[in-house]
């Protein structure tokens, strides 16, 4: 479950003292966040679509994508560790050797069990705020991913789509990209 501690507003100077304890750290909003270590079936999902994804970037070099743990730092009191984030060349200049600082293409996000508000409410607001282009929220319970995509400064309506309607994984950041769910899914 994702435990929120502390009332002072926290800076990425205060997350960097944060011992690494093997649990997920993040300052939202200076809050300081932590999240338990993930389940199987969550990182069985994040590394096929980080290796599907990792052969699509291989193949078209159209950016890079890293991997939870993996702080991107997009102010001083917003660090988050998504558990995919895509890297366009065009922005390759916000990743340095410590974290990636600035604005990703996309990030991903595979809900848990105590995550869920976290990672649907809370960090779509901030994604949202921050002017991230792309947030995909895969729900492996429901075996759904949720896309939401920046428009005009916001969000719109998420698409939808699951693995029942065999439906494909898509994104115009991403172009060609045709990936079947039950490759998440199975």
């Amino acid at each position: 479950m994702a435990t929120q501690t502390g009332h002072l507003r926290l800076t990425y100077e205060d997350y960097r003292l944060i011992p690494d304890d093997g649990k997920r750290h993040e300052l939202i909003d200076g809050e300081h966040v932590m999240s338990p270590s993930p389940s199987t079936k969550h990182q069985r999902i994040s590394l096929r679509l980080s290796h599907a994804l990792h052969r699509f970037l291989q193949e078209h070099r159209l950016g890079e994508i890293f991997v939870a743990p993996c702080d991107v730092v997009l102010s001083d009191f917003d660090v988050v560790q998504p558990d995919l984030i895509f890297v366009a060349t065009a922005q390759a200049a916000i990743v340095t050797e410590a974290n990636i600082r600035g604005i990703p293409t996309l990030v991903v996000e595979i809900l848990s069990e105590g995550n869920r508000k976290l990672d649907e409410t809370i960090k779509r607001q901030r994604y949202e705020h921050y002017g991230i282009p792309e947030y995909w929220i895969i729900d492996p319970a429901l075996d759904q991913v949720k896309i939401y995509r920046l428009v005009s400064g916001r969000y719109g309506q998420a698409s939808v789509l699951s693995l029942e309607a065999q439906e494909l994984l898509t994104t115009p950041l991403l172009p060609t990209l045709s990936l079947p769910l039950a490759t998440l899914f199975k």
